[in-house]
């Protein structure tokens, strides 16, 4: 019995590539060196960078006019097939560009086997992973611009909804639920920003790079990459075939993404729960217990919690997987496809949850007002009241303890204590200190940029709106 999975016959020889070989390839090589049964959602791309090739290879004289039409009716003829679902793959010819390129020349003759001219396996796959990552990278964009404007949405909505602040998870001074949208916010315009960044350092072309000396043929590059959208192309031949520090930029950047969602999705999920109680997720965004009638749990903040580890991973894969690459291109970046493309269907899906999920969250403002209240959400702003009035600080900071400890044994909130208990710690303290121990007071407040004032975050919101809705389209 053979150790080697499924079958070990041999294949013929009928390979593009197969003129040096004097033996077939064993049928589990095959297999297990075949990359068609996932990159072939690389077709696109792999379609739109031979049309290119193809263009430029008759501007410069290696096709002739009508050799150039003949590939660019064949290749749209075989993208046609394909979104048609009438393709036939072949695990055989190993990859999507040996299936497009063989399909062609069954197509069209002889001319079909021109199109390679200039160019390798190598500099093909390093244009079409581009081609898809920049796609990609601008569908992700979008999505976060989604999610931020149903954030500044919550935010004009509940500019002066009242909640606690908390650090250490702790209660620690109130702020509005719209302020705390636009925290969140602030985070996704940074991923934005990392992403438009890492976007101009990938838009460039390698084609024309070849298998990774460059080629003898006259080629134009510049005229090749100016068709497919990129800035210019890569200027060196070596780096152009081997690198992959675009993919694991958007990585880190979708990687930071999640992050961020991961930390929002824990908040959900808290203020779902019965402890909190401080919003409401729509049913269909929730699921119910087996066992338990009564259960509403929060399963997609849930999810992309969990989803965000998988996303990590998928990073440290391609971290790892060029960490011992000598130059120029090697097998193993074939490794680099199913990591990525994962990592980039997870991230699109989880920010489409949030753009869907997010707009249907309401606030329980009372429930949200009472936690407010507990904890001595005002004692700092007792404190700033006494050094108004010339009190250093760490005397007001021990006079605000010695009030708060006053108020615990008694079960009351400094706002509920009378005048004159609040004079008794210190003579500096009168009347109109109520005003800054409602919640109210304290949220107007903090009436500055970056304050948690209402009108600060009203216009804070419109701000972000204006900021989100000017980028450009793509």
């Amino acid at each position: 019995m053979s150790d080697k999975p499924n079958d070990s016959k041999t294949e013929d020889t009928s390979k593009l590539w197969g003129g040096r070989f004097s033996e077939a390839t064993d049928a589990f090589v095959q297999r297990f060196t075949a990359s068609v049964q996932f990159d072939r959602r690389l077709y696109q791309h792999d379609i739109d960078g031979s049309v290119a090739h193809a263009v430029m290879l008759q501007r410069v004289g290696v096709l002739t006019l009508d050799e150039k039409n003949l590939i660019l009716e064949g290749l749209e003829a075989i993208r046609h097939e394909i979104e048609a679902g009438d393709f036939a793959w072949s695990v055989e010819l190993e990859d999507v560009h040996m299936n497009i390129e063989s399909a062609l020349t069954a197509r069209i003759g002889s001319v079909g086997k021109k199109l390679h001219t200039g160019r390798s396996r190598n500099d093909q796959v390093a244009t079409d992973i581009r081609l898809y990552v920049r796609e990609q990278v601008d569908i992700i964009a979008d999505l976060v611009g989604k999610v931020q404007l149903a954030l500044v949405d919550l935010a004009e909505r509940d500019a002066d909804t009242i909640m606690p602040g908390f650090t250490h998870l702790q209660t620690a001074q109130p702020i509005s639920f719209g302020h705390h949208m636009l925290a969140w916010n602030e985070m996704l315009e940074r991923d934005y920003s990392r992403l438009i960044d890492a976007r101009k350092r990938l838009n460039v072309s390698p084609l024309g790079a070849a298998a990774l000396a460059g080629t003898t043929f006259p080629i134009d590059r510049d005229y090749s990459a100016s068709l497919l959208g990129f800035d210019g192309p890569t200027r060196n031949s070596l780096d152009s075939v081997s690198d992959r520090d675009f993919a694991i930029e958007v990585a880190s950047c979708c990687s930071t993404i999640m992050m961020h969602l991961s930390r929002f999705s824990e908040e959900l999920v808290l203020w779902t729960s019965a402890q909190f109680d401080f919003i409401d997720l729509p049913d269909r965004f929730c699921t119910g217990s087996s066992i338990m009638p009564q259960k509403k749990n929060p399963d997609v903040p849930e999810l992309v919690r969990g989803k965000t580890g998988r996303v990590f991973g998928h990073l440290m894969s391609l971290l790892t997987l060029m960490k011992s690459q000598p130059l120029a291109y090697n097998k193993d970046n074939q490794e680099d496809k199913e990591p990525l493309f994962d990592l980039l269907d997870t991230v699109k899906d989880c920010l489409f949850a949030y753009s869907e999920m997010m707009p249907a969250v309401t606030c329980k403002k009372d429930s949200m007002r009472a936690a407010a209240l507990q904890g001595y959400a005002t004692a700092t702003d007792l404190a700033d009241y006494l050094v108004k009035r010339g009190l250093p600080f760490r005397d007001a900071h021990e006079v605000v303890g010695k009030s708060v400890a006053f108020g615990i044994a008694q079960n009351k909130d400094l706002s509920q204590l009378t005048l004159e208990q609040l004079q008794s710690f210190s003579g500096l303290i009168e009347q109109d200190v109520f005003e800054v121990l409602t919640l109210e007071g304290s949220l107007n407040a903090r009436d500055h940029l970056g304050g948690t004032a209402p009108r600060q975050v009203l216009l804070a919101a419109g701000a972000a709106r204006s900021l989100i809705e000017a980028r450009p389209t793509r």
